[in-house]
């Protein structure tokens, strides 16, 4: 973006008394990525923004918004004064998301929102100039700083859109009011919150609440939740799985070490996926379907899914001190994602010296029904197919109990959340070269230190 102050103030709309003309050209709400020519937005939460503006100038920004009922206001910067910050970045991103006007695909879904946006901005890539969400700035604050980020000659943009609560998405459908909407899946993940998957799949299916009438709906037809709710909406819908029943379903699906292939039952097609796992290829699948609808041709989406870069920590094989495979993918985890990661990582081939081993910390946000949950990942492990696991922090004892009849006692490893380092130390001494390793958990456990020590 580059805009003259006086647009911002009009665009929010309000008064501005000095240096009109200055050039903005980037807008941050952290004050330690400020840099010359830059808005800072000091947004009000655990921390106060408006007490790191002095920071934010040190470091190049050009001006300020500054919230009406915070006394001590700057005079050495051009400040805008406005009601509520965080409602004034927003407007401001919805005014330069119509004056750029790209076209918009919105993409949710309790699982896998993140991998199919790059997937989805990687096809499109091929023919379009397309901005994507970065990591997964994918909220009321990372969604309108996406926006801002876009290059004017931005055609199509590619917003990851979350949610934690009701109305959520609501209120990012009305900002961006998509073209395309996406939703991946309806698991487990916030069930604390909301209680069942059917409020779950209420609060995504807000994603189409601003849905343009000419829009399309994307949807996963092997969940009877989205089926239900779509037959609602009268814009066009096409839908991904892995029944015939589906737009596009996936045929002769194979996993490997390091990628998936697939075919689908309407292209002679071969398709590959640098990840693993059925829940990659239905990811997949998804964005075919957003390809095929900006008219990219199945050789030239297929070209781009097999060459497309995962956001970082999802299914990423790393190799050990030792020479062991690690995969890890360990930014989040839920029940649903958990089942999926761990039946791919059943299918991963080992060579005759070598172990499956799996190290899984607990999946948060899941409420009153967290101990069953847990429990219910038993329904995927045998040592048959996974040799040991490590099992870390306090919802993980209900997994080691349900497993205590399955895995013999020396395959089953159980640590409470301050013996990370032991159960570091054990892993470690455990390992051999010709192992592979997988490592699971929500962010919150800090997995990705496992990581570390293991390399």
């Amino acid at each position: 973006m580059k805009m003259q102050l006086s647009e911002i103030a009009n665009a929010i709309g309000c008064d501005l008394s000095m240096n009109e003309s200055t050039i903005v050209s980037s807008v941050v709400f952290d004050s330690r990525k400020a840099v010359a020519d830059s808005l800072f937005v000091p947004l009000v939460g655990e921390r106060d923004g408006h007490d790191y503006v002095a920071n934010a100038v040190a470091n190049g920004a050009v001006a300020a918004l500054w919230q009406k009922d915070h006394a001590n206001r700057p005079e050495n910067i051009p400040v805008l004064v406005v009601d509520d910050t965080l409602l004034a970045l927003q407007k401001l991103a919805k005014y330069y998301l119509q004056k750029v006007n790209p076209t918009v695909v919105g993409i949710t879904g309790s699982n896998g929102k993140t991998t199919t946006k790059d997937m989805v901005a990687a096809v499109l890539s091929k023919r379009f100039n397309v901005h994507k969400t970065q990591a997964n700035f994918n909220n009321e604050i990372g969604v309108p700083i996406t926006i801002l980020e876009m290059k004017p000659t931005t055609e199509i943009l590619v917003l990851e859109m979350g949610m934690d609560r009701a109305g959520q998405l609501h209120h990012l459908s009305e900002l961006v009011c998509p073209d395309v909407c996406v939703i991946t899946m309806i698991g487990e993940a916030h069930i604390e919150f909301f209680g069942t998957r059917d409020k779950i799949a209420d609060a995504k299916m807000e994603i189409t609440d601003f849905l343009k009438e000419d829009g399309k709906f994307i949807f996963n037809g092997d969940e009877p939740l989205l089926q239900a709710r779509a037959q609602k909406l009268n814009q066009l819908q096409a839908t991904f799985g892995f029944n015939s029943t589906d737009t596009i379903y996936a045929t002769n699906f194979n996993s490997y070490m390091h990628h998936a292939s697939f075919t689908i039952n309407d292209s002679k097609v071969k398709f590959t996926i640098p990840m693993i796992g059925k829940h990659n290829v239905s990811n997949a699948l998804a964005a075919i379907l957003v390809g095929r609808t900006f008219g990219v041709p199945d050789v030239e989406i297929a070209q781009a899914l097999a060459n497309f870069v995962p956001t970082a920590n999802r299914m990423q094989w790393e190799k050990g001190d030792l020479g062991e495979a690690i995969m890890s993918d360990v930014y989040n985890s839920n029940p649903t994602a958990a089942k999926a990661v761990l039946t791919s990582f059943s299918q991963v081939d080992v060579d005759a010296f070598g172990r499956r081993i799996a190290v899984l910390g607990d999946m948060l946000e899941l409420g009153a029904a967290s101990h069953q949950l847990h429990a219910s990942l038993a329904e995927v492990l045998t040592p048959q197919l996974i040799d040991e696991l490590y099992l870390y922090g306090p919802e993980m004892k209900y997994l080691f109990e349900a497993l205590s009849g399955k895995y013999e006692s020396s395959a089953l490893h159980y640590y409470e959340k301050d013996h990370m380092d032991r159960m570091i130390n054990d892993l470690r001494e455990d390992i051999k070269p010709h192992d592979i390793v997988m490592l699971k958990g929500s962010h919150g456990m800090h997995l990705e230190k496992v990581l570390e020590r293991l390399l």
